[in-house]
């Protein structure tokens, strides 16, 4: 069992890599970090570093797609959703190309350097291009999972994995099935609905209100396509809704939760980012806790739509 996604990522990559030959992998001069180094040791002939070139290893991860290999291409979320954005538009997106896109270290989870490394905007950006999957696992177990699920996938795919270790949440080898959310803890109160790491959270605030707050919390690990009418349902009968993402409260996971609900007329709380960057800290905990990412948190939310 892993407890890292990154970790959890290579491995499956390169178990995967050993079964199906049409897998490639494209670095952008950071492989020690996404992990892209476990393939380029297993598979020197299947792996392609790039340098710091994230747009022309998109672009390369495009043209290797048309001859029917299943290229993934890894880098730090904030340089594949910032650096590489016109190249994905313009030469996987358009043709919907079967290009399987990494950003690691994403939200806030490259604590040490600060804003511009730290990714809180990638899950706007990338839902906003037409015919972009976009998933944000939830822990170690269900990364393993969704990267065997995106191999069979056909079109491209953008994948946001945290940088650091922490608890699974979700049970090893159940079944990822893009699109479709998964109920964690049931409840008949308030609804939470929570991607990444931040189902962890999600759960321990359900725990900690538990003789107080009836909650439900939900795993959106699929940010796009998301299923509303699955949303619509699992919100119904409830007093209000809180989503949790470690991302910007603009355009992310709560945007589209909210789009979902917008004929309910139920309360919604967003726990995120507000709207800033990001800033260095320390440790982890250390810059969660300043940008309002903690348990107590969403624990407060939750309070606030049964008042």
């Amino acid at each position: 069992m892993y407890t890292n996604q990154r970790t959890a990522y290579g491995k499956t990559l390169v178990e995967l890599g050993a079964v199906d030959p049409r897998i490639v992998v494209l670095d952008a001069d950071l492989c020690a970090s996404t992990m892209g180094k476990m393939f380029e040791t297993a598979f020197p002939d299947r792996h392609i570093e790039m340098g710091i070139a994230e747009a022309d290893m998109v672009s390369t991860a495009g043209g290797l797609a048309q001859t029917g290999l299943v290229p993934f291409a890894n880098t730090f979320a904030v340089f594949m959703a910032g650096r590489a954005f016109d190249q994905i538009r313009q030469a996987v997106a358009i043709g919907r190309l079967n290009v399987k896109l990494c950003g690691s270290s994403c939200g806030l989870s490259d604590f040490a350097d600060g804003a511009t490394h730290q990714s809180i905007e990638d899950i706007a950006i990338m839902r906003a291009i037409p015919n972009m999957t976009v998933l944000s696992p939830a822990d170690a177990n269900e990364t393993v999972e969704a990267v065997k699920a995106v191999v069979d996938y056909e079109g491209p795919v953008y994948m946001r994995l945290n940088r650091n270790d922490y608890p699974n949440t979700t049970a090893e080898g159940e079944p990822f099935v893009i699109g479709q959310p998964k109920v964690l803890r049931e409840g008949s109160e308030v609804v939470v609905f929570a991607t990444g790491y931040m189902n962890n959270l999600a759960l321990e605030a359900a725990e900690r209100l538990e003789d107080r707050a009836s909650v439900r919390v939900v795993n959106v690990h699929t940010i796009k396509p998301l299923n509303g009418e699955r949303i619509v349902e699992l919100s119904r009968g409830m007093k209000g809704v809180v989503t949790c993402e470690e991302h910007s409260v603009v355009g992310g996971l709560g945007g589209a939760v909210a789009e979902a609900l917008r004929r309910e007329r139920l309360p919604i709380e967003f726990v995120g980012v507000n709207d800033t960057f990001g800033g260095s800290g320390h440790c982890y905990q250390d810059v969660l806790n300043y940008y309002g990412l903690t348990a107590e948190h969403v624990e407060s939310a939750i309070l606030s739509m049964l008042n």
